[in-house]
């Protein structure tokens, strides 16, 4: 498809634009891909996504057709320093190649790891490159060397998005003066499950240290005899599975929390929940408490970096827990649990303050980025025409 003039005004003189990513799988870098590039489409241009995941890995959000879709096969190396280092060589030679082939005129990365790949797979080719970060820089699991590495390599990104503005501060001045702050879109149309009592608190993400679980678990477990009728649900996978079922065992709390797997959608699990709580020990912005709010359930939140001070106004359209407090998070849930009119009033305020993630929104702040990158370059253009 040509793309259309109002396209070009809208994401700049760029109508051809690529998006790296490592996979395509259920995190939320990949919805924020599956969103925004659709949009462009819409919009005109055409996009290609390269993720270096294999061929046949299922991809979790939905990919417009209309979109080129690249999968490299080359997923991060293991048995030894020199193997990893060989992986990663080989990922940077063959990025490198895709990028020559496909030639977009914008090439936008996410994630740490990703971002180092781009930046190092286009040094000396003049491509012009976005990336972003989609954690918390500070306590991610990416090793120092990948961190170091991005930070030398910042001079060569044309812009930097990061997802809050207190996530800023992770950046040298330098990078900050390039630096754009854009949420994550939300979308979310709540899907009613199987029948349910309405006492339903839900949390969901990777079964990982990260998130908290284990944290929730013991909150969950202080208040849950005072309110009987409800049960917790938390919605993901990963390898702190075995953990976390046996601290529910520990807990004798195997008939009110539930491990539910991953759920086919946010519209799946927000649909079957009546309250959410996001127990993160870091987050880079937190796609699921915007789910919740944007579905209309009333939330409590550690407020740990970064993320939920942004979003939530307390006791406004949620509650607030300082960052690792269990017996704090514990009282919050029941206040939720406990009050029906709390439970009415945060949920709808969550679902108007939710609105200013509404994906249209958040895609005019991608394609004012473009469009101003687009005049960075005609000033240098005409600067460097011979008089």
């Amino acid at each position: 498809m040509a793309p259309t003039a109002d396209g070009a005004r809208r994401g700049g003189g760029f109508p051809h634009i690529a998006i790296v990513l490592a996979g395509l799988g259920a995190g939320g870098a990949e919805r924020v891909v599956s969103l925004i590039s659709g949009r462009w489409v819409e919009e005109g241009h055409r996009v290609t996504v390269i993720a270096f995941d294999r061929v046949d890995a299922p991809v979790f959000h939905a990919i417009d057709p209309r979109i080129r879709l690249v999968r490299l096969g080359i997923e991060p190396g293991g048995g030894g320093r020199l193997a990893g280092v060989r992986a990663v060589l080989r990922r940077i030679a063959a990025l490198r190649r895709t990028l020559a082939d496909v030639a977009p005129d914008v090439t936008i990365s996410f994630l740490t790891k990703i971002n180092v790949l781009t930046l190092l797979a286009s040094l000396g080719t003049g491509r012009r490159v976005i990336v972003s970060e989609r954690n918390n820089p500070r306590m991610q699991q990416a090793s120092r060397v990948w961190t170091l590495l991005l930070a030398r390599l910042h001079w060569r990104a044309e812009g930097i998005v990061m997802q809050t503005r207190a996530s800023l501060a992770c950046l040298g001045a330098a990078a900050r003066r390039r630096a754009s702050v854009i949420p994550n879109p939300i979308s979310v149309h709540p899907v009613e499950g199987p029948p349910r009592d309405g006492h339903v608190l839900a949390a969901t993400g990777r079964l990982t240290w990260q998130k908290g679980f284990d944290m929730l678990i013991d909150a969950f477990a202080l208040v849950a005899p005072a309110y009987p009728d409800w049960t917790l649900a938390i919605w993901g996978e990963g390898e702190d599975r075995p953990l976390l079922e046996k601290r529910i065992a520990r807990h004798r709390m195997a008939d009110r929390i539930s491990l539910r797997g991953n759920s086919r959608s946010p519209d799946e699990w927000v649909g079957q929940a009546d309250a959410f709580v996001l127990s993160s020990r870091y987050e880079g912005f937190g796609n699921v408490l915007g789910e919740a709010m944007a579905g209309g359930l009333p939330v409590a939140a550690f407020n740990c970096d970064f993320g939920p001070a942004e979003m939530i106004r307390p006791e406004e359209d949620g509650l607030l827990v300082p960052c690792g407090d269990v017996p704090g998070l514990a009282g919050a849930l029941g206040r939720l649990m406990g009050d029906g009119e709390l439970r009415a009033r945060l949920g709808e305020a969550a679902r108007r303050s939710a609105r200013r993630y509404r994906p249209e929104a958040i895609q005019q702040r991608w394609d004012d980025l473009l469009a101003g990158m687009d005049i960075r370059r005609s000033i240098r253009g005409a600067r460097s025409v011979p008089c």
